[in-house]
């Protein structure tokens, strides 16, 4: 895999996550909050559980020590985004630091129960949007159950999009 590659997957992964926040930002937020009994119980859940898990995965290629966020951090959808904002700044400052030679590099880091692991980080970053995919889906079944008109999160959509207006 190369940086062109993995420039593209994270631009597609950005533009579906921004879909989606257009249709949540008109929820209410009982609607945000709402037990809607998915794998985090909600859309607060579950939109907190992608943020963490992109900022884990950002601070272990990072070197940093990461932390996972708590949804009672994140009460509103408002300070949700601003917390979205500044780890898509993040993250654009890593693709920009990348290389051809370090994408196919192991990484070695370890999970939170102490188990060690060594992955090319390519093969790291392909499983971050991945993860992100899964539950956008499950977004997208928490969303028609309210009652809201989504919008395709597709990938072939974003590079029709793309394609179509440069």
């Amino acid at each position: 895999m190369n940086k062109e590659e993995i420039q593209l997957l994270y631009e597609y992964d950005k533009w579906a996550d921004s879909r989606l926040f257009e249709v949540i930002a008109v929820l209410t937020g009982d609607q945000y909050k709402k037990n809607l009994n998915s794998s985090f119980g909600g859309i607060q859940g579950t939109f907190v559980h992608i943020l963490s898990a992109n900022k884990v995965w950002l601070d272990r290629w990072t070197g940093r020590k990461p932390e996972p966020l708590s949804v009672e951090n994140f009460p509103e959808i408002e300070i949700f985004k601003k917390q979205w904002d500044m780890y898509q700044c993040g993250i654009s400052n890593f693709l920009q630091s990348l290389t051809d030679e370090r994408l196919n590099t192991p990484l070695q880091y370890s999970d939170f129960k102490g188990n060690i692991y060594n992955e090319s980080l390519f093969q790291l970053m392909l499983h971050k949007v991945n993860h992100s995919s899964y539950h956008r889906g499950q977004l997208v079944m928490m969303l028609r159950q309210l009652g809201m008109e989504v919008v395709s999160t597709d990938m072939i959509t974003y590079i029709r999009q793309k394609e179509k207006h440069g």
